[in-house]
């Protein structure tokens, strides 16, 4: 990446050559290069919210940034990249949207997530540090940046437009009135409510969501759909909820066998802290809640049981690759006998990727839209295709 001030040699998180995904973008680019020609005072506390593979922290090093993300992974890419570029990770603050942000915000530069939601939660958290002084500039994607996203803006921190289009990226200009702060007090995350009936033992119950998490404000069909065929009368193990998000996934679990530990995995901040008050509004028992990347850090046949609804999109690439590293290490954790579950859209196909890993796939149920899939860990043999990457991280145990 090209900075007006120094090129940069930048990755996504995990590294895959095969990738052809840059670790940045046009908004990237447009966003530093308008602090160079604008001539932007780059001193006191520096704020980078929603650094997606770490390109503006790194570019930004030599002026301490605070770095804010709901995104192990993009924490993961931080620090992978600080050293690719010979940059001390002491250099840069980096923190998860569930720690306590800066006490004062001298210069906020914001990536426009795709979720509304979180971008509400993390304005509203960083509002009482900001001041009048205060330089506020978002960047995105034109598809990114909608009349709602700069709303939003206005009505947390202050009067608020938008740059010209550059290699279809735009910037966010916003004038800080720190006296919205103090009338807005506290947003309004995180958000509760109550499950539907027909779902199982989870009917009726309540379930919490912090900002940004998928379908924060209802249930899911495809969840829904997994609730009505999840597994019975196991009898104890351990059980993973990978990619938990808000956990009533393995909270219907724990409620269905009180003798199971289950264990709650996903890579945001936000599902991890969702799921972890879910569980606890709904069950007891033994349970443990993981920010982590996937399977990583289990050892090999620890597990007995592993539940996962993969996404099947990173910001806003479509891809399989985040399912295939999660079948991997499901694969690799399970213990032999050991199941994987899979709920998935018809059409992705995942029955293939679990036939070629684990040299079977049955299929639980389906519907018009989706398919409950199973996959049998087996003493040796077939699907014996080893996962890449032997990384040592072991996640952030909450």
């Amino acid at each position: 990446m090209t900075a007006p001030w120094a090129e940069y040699e930048l990755a996504r998180f995990p590294e895959d050559p095969r990738d052809r995904l840059r670790a940045w973008d046009a908004a990237d680019t447009y966003l530093l290069r308008h602090l160079a020609e604008s001539g932007t005072p780059l001193t006191g506390s520096v704020v980078v919210v929603g650094d997606r593979w770490g390109a503006l922290t790194t570019a930004l090093a030599a002026h301490g940034p605070a770095q804010i993300t709901d995104s192990y992974l993009a924490q993961r890419a931080t620090r992978a990249n600080l050293a690719r570029n010979e940059v001390e990770e002491a250099a840069v603050r980096l923190l998860s949207t569930r720690d306590t942000p800066p006490d004062r915000v001298d210069l906020l530069l914001v990536r426009v997530p795709k979720s509304l939601a979180l971008l509400e939660d993390q304005l509203h958290r960083l509002a009482p540090a900001v001041h009048e002084g205060t330089v506020v500039v978002g960047a995105g994607m034109v598809k990114e940046i909608h009349t709602s996203t700069l709303k939003l803006f206005e009505r947390i921190l202050g009067p608020t437009h938008t740059s010209l289009a550059r290699q279809k990226a735009r910037l966010v200009f916003c004038t800080p009135d720190p006296a919205l702060a103090r009338a807005k007090g506290a947003g309004p995350w995180p958000y509760s409510y109550q499950l539907p009936g027909g779902i199982g033992l989870l009917s009726g119950r309540t379930v919490t969501n912090h900002a940004g998490v998928f379908c924060a404000d209802r249930l899911d069909i495809g969840t829904r759909f997994f609730l009505q065929h999840l597994p019975r009368g196991r009898g104890g193990g351990r059980v993973v909820d990978l990619g938990c998000g808000n956990g009533v996934v393995g909270t219907a679990v724990a409620l269905g066998d009180p003798e199971a530990e289950v264990v709650f995995v996903d890579e945001s901040y936000q599902a991890v802290a969702s799921a972890e008050a879910t569980y606890t509004a709904n069950a007891a028992g033994k349970a443990e809640f993981l920010v982590g990347d996937g399977m990583e850090g289990f050892p090999p046949g620890s597990v007995d049981l592993v539940l996962n609804n993969p996404p099947f999109h990173s910001h806003q690439a479509t891809t399989d690759a985040t399912a295939w590293r999660m079948f991997q290490g499901a694969r690799r954790a399970l213990r032999p006998g050991g199941e994987l579950w899979v709920i998935g859209n018809r059409h992705l196909g995942y029955h293939v990727k679990l036939r070629r890993l684990f040299g079977n796939s049955e299929l639980v149920a389906s519907d018009a839209k989706f398919v409950v899939l199973k996959a049998v860990r087996q003493a040796s043999g077939g699907g014996s295709r080893k996962a890449s990457g032997g990384r040592s991280s072991q996640g952030v145990r909450r």
